[in-house]
């Protein structure tokens, strides 16, 4: 008798659920994981990091993320854009209220800086973020796996992701599951503010979903 339960995929006897959407109440602790991951990039828009965790955890959408669950915490998220939402939310009028009208405005004239929307036929990944003691598992992999499962039932033709030049070791974990940098854009007006010089988009074709038992998700 399959005892999944709906919406995950296990991992080995020892490892991680994978499991499409995040775990209700886990929204502080993946605000958590997104800033290690993301601070340096975010930090001009988003900083102090108290307030920008908070702001993190208040928009997210649940259902544009995939997490990695160990003894019932989330170890590592992937987030991606589909149907015009991504993991992380919050509009113009949300970073208003939280910064007020004359910090604001420059924050979110950097936040637009870093927007992405999807192509047709395209998923736009948000990024991976893994706690550092689980860190070199395999996580990041399962996650990745499970993007491109979640691409391939959308149809998606290509998954497509930026990665900046000062995380070496995101890329290499791209490139280790078929994606290709086919663009690389020097950013050196935002290095001082940002913490990068250059962003490389990078692709990945989809293979198309084979007809298998779908898990409710």
């Amino acid at each position: 008798m399959d005892t999944t339960k709906p919406g995950t995929r296990p991992g080995s006897p020892e490892g991680p659920e994978v499991r499409r959407g995040l775990p209700e109440g886990s929204e502080s602790r993946v605000a958590a994981l997104y800033w290690q991951a993301f601070g340096r990039k975010l930090g001009a828009a988003l900083n102090p990091p108290d307030k920008a965790r908070a702001f993190l955890a208040a928009h997210l959408h649940h259902d544009r993320g995939v997490a990695a669950v160990v003894d019932g915490e989330v170890a590592g998220v992937a987030g991606y854009q589909l149907g015009g939402r991504g993991l992380t939310g919050g509009g113009p009028g949300d970073v208003l209220s939280a910064y007020g009208t004359l910090r604001g405005l420059p924050r979110l004239a950097l936040l637009a800086l870093l927007e992405r929307r999807p192509a047709d036929g395209e998923l736009v990944m948000d990024g991976i973020a893994v706690a550092p003691e689980h860190r070199g598992k395999g996580i990041g992999s399962l996650l990745l796996r499970e993007i491109a499962a979640v691409a391939a039932e959308h149809s998606c033709r290509r998954i497509r992701l930026d990665v900046i030049d000062v995380n070496p070791r995101a890329r290499a974990l791209y490139e280790r599951h078929g994606f290709i940098a086919v663009h690389t854009e020097k950013t050196p007006y935002l290095r001082h503010l940002m913490g990068f010089g250059a962003v490389t988009t990078m692709h990945r074709p989809v293979t198309p979903a084979v007809s298998t038992k779908r898990r409710a998700a």
